[in-house]
């Protein structure tokens, strides 16, 4: 008997350990780069954690105090030096722009980054209808873009957020 107690007691322990891990899958990292007469800089990562990616973000030169719209955009190219070259929001279901928080937007759609009185702002998000993974809603080979204004994520097509102030290729890691 005290041999089964054991042997399960082990198995009870071990399948905790098991248990313990991140549940983290592929990663992908953004090298904001600034646009033409800007800036603004960072680095934007992507971590696959079960069904959702969260999405960290680390951005200067920014608007002091301001928010500004921050979205994955249809490509990955920043050659333009106005950012036009990413193209328009990542958009592989169809649906109409509009806010993170919702399942009608675009999968480019995230929630505005909010500068502090430096210009700086560091965020964190999970979001549900993208992936590092490959497939359709893969940021893989995206862009990133962060504009002058903020996103009102309710103007169609890309939420009045105005110029582009940073640009980065999503790149897996």
């Amino acid at each position: 008997m005290r041999k089964v107690f054991l042997a399960l007691a082990i198995a009870v322990a071990l399948s905790g350990c098991a248990g313990t891990g991140t549940g983290e899958g592929p990663r992908a990292t953004a090298q904001l780069q600034p646009t033409k007469g800007n800036s603004t800089s960072g680095i934007v990562e992507f971590v696959q954690v079960g069904s959702k990616v969260r999405v960290s973000a680390n951005v200067t030169g920014l608007k002091p105090g301001q928010e500004h719209g921050f979205h994955v955009h249809e490509s990955g190219d920043c050659s333009s030096g106005d950012g036009m070259s990413a193209k328009g929001h990542f958009n592989p279901h169809g649906k109409p722009h509009g806010h993170g928080g919702t399942t009608e937007r675009h999968a480019g759609d995230m929630p505005n980054l909010k500068a502090d009185a430096n210009g700086n702002a560091s965020t964190s998000v999970e979001l549900d209808v993208i992936a590092v993974a490959a497939g359709p809603a893969s940021v893989v080979g995206r862009g990133v873009i962060v504009h002058v204004q903020p996103d009102d994520y309710k103007s169609q097509p890309v939420g009045n957020a105005g110029a582009r102030m940073a640009c980065g290729v999503v790149r897996a890691n």
